[in-house]
Formats: C-alpha cells, sequence, structure tokens
C-alpha cells in the first residue's frame, strides 16, 4: 500500500484561502489524510500560526522545528506515543495531542522550553490514566494556564509541587510497566503481519498459476459456469473475511489503525477489480442493439451515467468506465436506458439507422385497411424515378459582366382606363329625373 505524503501539490490544494501561494501561509488544515509522516512543512510553510493535523497516522513529531511562529498544533487523532522535537517552535501557546497513544508522561518534560505554552490536552492517552498524571504535569510545567480545558489553579500547582517527588516515583513505575506492555503489543502486531504479508504473497502467486485474467469486464459468451461458480464462492468468502475482521476484538493501538486503514485500502482495490458481466444482443425482430451490463444490484442509480453515440456506448459506474464499440450505427437520441427491477442489471436500448423500426404486430393479409394502401401508393411514387431533362441546345453560361445594368429603367406608367359614360342612345338607359345631372 503507498504511504499518503505530504507533498506541495497539497498543500497547494489546501491553502485557495491564500491564492495557493504556500510559502506565505498562517493557516494550514490537512486533516484527514491518512498522513503517516510529518515532512516538509517547516520548509515550504515557515510562516505558519496554525496547523491542523488532526485524524490522520503520524507515528512521529519532526520536522516542525523551524516553524518558529507557529502558535497553535492540533495533532489530535493520531499515532503518536511520545512529546518530542517541538522545542524550535518558540511562539507555542496552545497544543492539542487529544487521543494518542502517549505512554511517556515523563516526555512533557521537554515542553518546558515553550516558554508561552499556555493550553496542553493530553485526553484519551494512555498516560492520562496513570494514577497522579495532573498532578505530574501541572508541577513539570508551570508556564501552563489550562490542560484539558481545565482551568489550573494556584492552589493546585502549590500542592502539586509539594507532592512532585513521590508522584515522579509513581508515574515512573506505572511508565515502566506500560512499556513492557506495549513492547509486547509490538511484537504480537509484528507476527500478525508477517502471517498476512505470507497469505497474501500464496494468494497472488495461486492466482498466477490459475491464470486468471487481469481485465474488470467480460463477456458471458465466454465465462464458464465452473468459472462463474468459482466467483461467487470468492465473493462469498471476502465478505465472510470482512465481516469477521470487524467483528474479532482488538486492542486500541497505532498497530490495529495501520491495520484497519490497510483493510479498508484492500476493500477499495478489491470493489474496483470486481467484475461486470455484460451481453450485447442484436435484436433484428425491432431492429435495435440491446446492451445487458451486470452493474450490482443494490448500487445507487445516481452513481450510473450511460453516453451513447452513433458507434459507441460509454457507462461510468462509480467513476471506473465501460466502453463498447457496437456493430452498427445506432441513434443515440432514441435509446432508452432503465435498471431491471429483479437483478438491478442496467439495459441499454439503442434502435439501428440503416432500416426502419418494424412492430412486433403483423399485419393480415385478408384485407387491407386504407392506411395500407396509401403507404403501399406511396412507396409506388418513391421507387418510380422523376428525371428534369435539359435542352443543351439553350444550355448557356450568364453574362456576369451584364447581370447589373448601367441605367436603371423608367418606372413603366399604367395607363387608366377611360370612364364609360353611358348615353342616351344607349338602348339599357333609363333617364331619372331625381339624378342630377353629371357634370
Amino acid at each position: 500500500m503507498e504511504e499518503p505524503r505530504i507533498t506541495e501539490d497539497l498543500i497547494r490544494r489546501n491553502s485557495e484561502h491564500n491564492d495557493c501561494v504556500i510559502f506565505s501561509l498562517e493557516e494550514l488544515s490537512l486533516h484527514q489524510q491518512e498522513i503517516e509522516r510529518l515532512e516538509h512543512i517547516d520548509k515550504w510553510c515557515r510562516d505558519l500560526k496554525i496547523l491542523y493535523l488532526q485524524n490522520n497516522l503520524i507515528g512521529k513529531i519532526e520536522n516542525v522545528s523551524k516553524l518558529k511562529k507557529l502558535e497553535y498544533l492540533n495533532l489530535a487523532l493520531n499515532n503518536i506515543e511520545k512529546i518530542e522535537n517541538l522545542e524550535g517552535c518558540e511562539g507555542l501557546t496552545k497544543l492539542d495531542l487529544t487521543v494518542n497513544f502517549i505512554g511517556e508522561l515523563s516526555s512533557v518534560k521537554t515542553l518546558g522550553h515553550n516558554i508561552h505554552l499556555k493550553e496542553l490536552f493530553l485526553m484519551g492517552n494512555p498516560c492520562a490514566d496513570f494514577d497522579g498524571y495532573r498532578q505530574f504535569v501541572v508541577a513539570t510545567l508551570q508556564q501552563l494556564k489550562w490542560l484539558d480545558g481545565k482551568e489550573i489553579e494556584r492552589s493546585e500547582r502549590i500542592q502539586a509541587l509539594q507532592n512532585f517527588p513521590v508522584i515522579e516515583q509513581q508515574i515512573r513505575e506505572q511508565e515502566e510497566a506500560y512499556c513492557l506492555k506495549r513492547a509486547k503489543d509490538k511484537e504480537e502486531a509484528q507476527r500478525k503481519l508477517r502471517e498476512e504479508d505470507e497469505n497474501e504473497a500464496k494468494e497472488r502467486r495461486h492466482s498466477v498459476f490459475e491464470g486468471q485474467s487481469p481485465f474488470s469486464v467480460e463477456h458471458k459468451d465466454h465465462v464458464q459456469e465452473g468459472q462463474e461458480g468459482e466467483y461467487n464462492q470468492k465473493r462469498f468468502k471476502d465478505n465472510e473475511d470482512d465481516l469477521e475482521f470487524w467483528n474479532k476484538p482488538s486492542l486500541f493501538t497505532p498497530e490495529s489503525r495501520l491495520e484497519t486503514l490497510r483493510h479498508m485500502e484492500k476493500q477499495r482495490k478489491d470493489q474496483e477489480k470486481l467484475r461486470l458481466d455484460f451481453s450485447l444482443k442484436d435484436d433484428e425482430k425491432r431492429n435495435q442493439i440491446i446492451l445487458d451490463l451486470a452493474v450490482y444490484r443494490y448500487m445507487d442509480t445516481s452513481l450510473i451515467d450511460v453516453d451513447v453515440q452513433p458507434t459507441y456506448v460509454r457507462v461510468m459506474v462509480k467513476g471506473k468506465p465501460f466502453q463498447l464499440v457496437l456493430p452498427a450505427e445506432v441513434k443515440p437520441d432514441s435509446s432508452s436506458a432503465k435498471r431491471s427491477q429483479t437483478t438491478g442489471h442496467l439495459v441499454i436500448c439503442m434502435p439501428k439507422v440503416d432500416e426502419v423500426i418494424t412492430g412486433w404486430r403483423q399485419t393480415s393479409e385478408s384485407g387491407t385497411s386504407p392506411s395500407d394502401s396509401s403507404r403501399e401508393h406511396t412507396n409506388q411514387r418513391s421507387k418510380r424515378i422523376e428525371k428534369l431533362e435539359v435542352d443543351p441546345s439553350k444550355r448557356s453560361f450568364p453574362d456576369v459582366a451584364n447581370i447589373v445594368q448601367e441605367k436603371n429603367p423608367t418606372p413603366r406608367r399604367v395607363r387608366s382606363e377611360p370612364k364609360i359614360i353611358p348615353s342616351e342612345e344607349d338602348p339599357d338607359f333609363e333617364d331619372n329625373p331625381e339624378v342630377p345631372p353629371l357634370i
């Protein structure tokens, strides 16, 4: 498993509030990044005042001694077992080491050089369960004002200083007992790790010997029943192993946290390698191509994205691409995709463009409807080829120069027709004395 590291790119991605400029950063948050080693920050970000590194897998405090301006350091929820290498942080006022694995309580003496330190959090560490823990810290670090969120009273410090020789002896004895127990836990964890590595190596050799395909997608036509049974049996065994891992009791140690991370990483990789069976069928009756992709039954449909193109289809399943070249050109706009309610499979229907799609029902031979006769008439007209004949003798090229005339033609006058006035000689003329004469 590749160890997550602190890189320049990681710091830049978390410094958008400073326009991604890292050398002048005053606040940096790198929490929940699965970081196992503290490095580079004291070289790249020397102006830091606040540094958040909680909920990682850091096992040692290192490479921060050059951060002279650092005021607040949060290393809660890590794998730290000892307080060290903070003498150079001259401006440190607050240190959070909640829920780590610090068993050497005497290592708090190194914080005596941090004269501006006012707040310290050590709750959730093994040393916080020692008898006399609070009195020992209060007496050792006289510059402290708050310990584990509780203010240190003047009377509490006087009493702790008076009882310090006795308390120091008690703390030393408890530390020795804890260190012996911790050494046994480390040895047991290393033995288990060696066994797991050997088992994984055997599984890899077995898979290579069996000649298993490295591809994550297989066609159903090429998968034999025996291989499918073996694959399903392997998935069932993996589920059982996963259930056993989470149900078995384990100690809360740095090694157990790393083991949990390795297990989760292995699960992610196995999930990426899971095989997706598919079948591609050419439905000639409906004139379409049908792709059946065996996605996981209980997978959320929002994690699936389908893109149908005329010559290929691409399906994104949880960000992983599945792409297939189609045997014929299809109509993307007329294609459809749906999930099977029984199996959860993704079924994509893609009509082809080369022919007219026919329906399921056949027309009866006896008797034709008016729509059928009109369709036949249209087909006959389409079969008849009409040609436009042009007389070759009249074929000529236009005179481009005479297209635009030099003089505008005078507008043509429309002569008005003379009005016909009826005369008295007209046989149809009728003189009405009440109508005045026309002038």
